[in-house]
């Protein structure tokens, strides 16, 4: 007893378990940071080695599609069940999971001979990056109590997965130039194994055991072909009209099996998606809000990338290098928005991203002409946009997840990727629509001008879909205190590690 309430040795095992939750805390922010970036990066980073792979396999434009959309279509359609997986089986183990497939689809990818095997391989790539994406937040979200500490978590890996979309455009430009269009996938196997090293050494979960519960595969089946249908319905809108049978059918087929998820949820008695979490208002209107906003956020990067290509004819590789402002501006206005957010709010700040980022959409619109330049038509208004969505995804990510307990934290980082996937994908749909109706061209192959006002267009539109995002903000709860659960559930030596 003694030994025990001694001032030497009181003192001495304070340091120890506090330093112990610091070094854990880094490594699940590590872990949560890359995985993330490696989810965002792939669904960039092929586009530009599109054209290679097409030489490369003598791919035919429809076949090259699928290259994308087999990613695509697997990623949006398991997000929802690998956030519930998580809660299920434990974060460690699923992460390890949906990274080993990530990496080992990679592999195949870039060994791949021939179409069906890429395509396969990507289809495989984007389950795991489907089950890596949930994981990578409600890790976050399930060691940091809610409050400061946790926003600068969820800040460190918003920058940094928003980098990796950045970052896409010159990683894979610099791989296919400089090596072959197989290195763009090959590229994740080291990143992976070495990711792999450091989840196995360095992340501690307290996973709780109870007696519960199988996954609840109708609702899984339900939900992933919906959304998955949904996806595919959205893309098809690039080829055809919105009244085309090719269209309409995966789109109510999806509605379909959603409305068929929503039943089954209410009557399992474990849910794959818990329906009173839609009762948390946080959760609720945080991924309304998400759905509105990433219907214009992801033109930031599509539609400059054409431009600066198509337009003002840069090389992959330098429309890659023009993109670091913009990977700067993100990370700054990440880094920034939990500073501001204690001082404001969080409601105040997705405000405030979302008119950041919206005036930077509308100058881009006003500014993108045929004879562009990077010091006048990209720099200024990109810093703008990038650090608008910085200061947005930062609290509006926080806000979402918001109320959950910690068992449920990935169901809720599933359910704030899917409305971000899917808003992104039906955005990218509705603006693409806008640059071709704003073309003008009367020919095959428009003019670098008229390609401009197709842009241009499409810009002014992602600001007003952002604006509208702003709109909404109304919807989100103030600030709460945090449930007894979550309150109790880091404690405060492993929250202020990141200070």
């Amino acid at each position: 007893m003694s030994s025990r309430t001694s001032p030497s040795s009181s003192t001495a095992p304070k340091e120890g378990p506090a330093s112990g939750r610091a070094a854990g805390a880094w490594a699940v922010v590590l872990a949560s940071s890359i995985g993330q970036f490696l989810v965002v990066l792939d669904v960039s980073v092929v586009n530009v080695a599109l054209p290679s792979i097409r030489d490369g396999l003598s791919l035919s434009s429809t076949t090259l599609q699928w290259v994308v959309n087999a990613y695509a279509l697997t990623f949006a359609g398991f997000l929802l069940l690998g956030g519930r997986a998580a809660d299920l089986f434990g974060r460690k183990p699923v992460y390890l999971v949906g990274l080993g497939l990530f990496t080992v689809a990679s592999l195949a990818g870039g060994l791949a001979q021939d179409a069906e095997m890429l395509i396969a391989a990507r289809a495989v790539q984007g389950i795991g990056a489907a089950v890596l994406a949930p994981v990578t937040l409600s890790l976050l979200t399930s060691t940091f109590p809610e409050g400061p500490a946790r926003t600068r978590a969820i800040a460190t890996w918003a920058a940094v997965g928003t980098a990796g979309g950045a970052a896409g455009g010159l990683v894979g430009g610099l791989l296919t130039d400089l090596l072959s269009w197989r290195w763009v996938l090959l590229i994740n196997v080291p990143v992976g194994v070495l990711v792999v090293a450091v989840v196995l050494l360095g992340l501690r979960e307290r996973h709780e055991k109870s007696a519960r519960r199988g996954l609840d595969l109708p609702g899984a089946a339900l939900v992933t072909v919906g959304v998955a249908a949904l996806a595919y319905g959205i893309g098809r809108t690039e080829s055809h009209s919105w009244g085309t049978a090719g269209v309409l059918v995966p789109l109510v087929g999806g509605l379909l099996a959603l409305g068929a998820f929503v039943a089954v949820e209410a009557r399992t008695a474990e849910p794959l998606v818990p329906l009173r979490l839609f009762r948390l208002r946080a959760v609720a209107a945080g991924n309304v809000v998400t759905f509105v906003a990433m219907t214009g956020a992801f033109a930031m990067w599509y539609f400059l990338s054409l431009y600066m290509q198509n337009v003002l004819g840069y090389s992959a590789v330098r429309a890659g290098v023009s993109f670091l402002p913009h990977t700067v501006g993100v990370i700054v206005g990440s880094k920034v928005a939990p500073w501001l957010m204690t001082r404001f709010g969080t409601r105040t700040m997705v405000a405030v991203g979302g008119v950041v980022t919206t005036a930077g959409f509308g100058w881009q619109g006003l500014v993108l002409t045929a004879d562009g330049t990077f010091l006048g038509t990209i720099l200024g208004p990109g810093l703008l946009m990038a650090t608008g969505t910085g200061l947005l995804m930062t609290p509006l990510t926080d806000a979402a997840t918001t109320g959950a307990t910690a068992r449920e934290a990935g169901v809720v980082a599933g359910l704030v990727n899917t409305s971000r996937q899917i808003g992104g994908a039906l955005g990218l749909a509705v603006l693409g629509a806008v640059a071709a109706g704003a073309t003008t061209a009367h020919n095959a192959r428009p003019t670098p001008g008229q390609l401009a006002d197709g842009y241009a267009a499409a810009y002014l539109a992602a600001a007003a879909l952002t604006a509208a995002s702003v709109l909404l903000v109304g919807l989100l709860p103030r600030a709460e205190q945090p449930p007894p659960e979550r309150r109790a559930e880091a404690p405060a030596e492993t929250a202020e590690a990141l200070v």
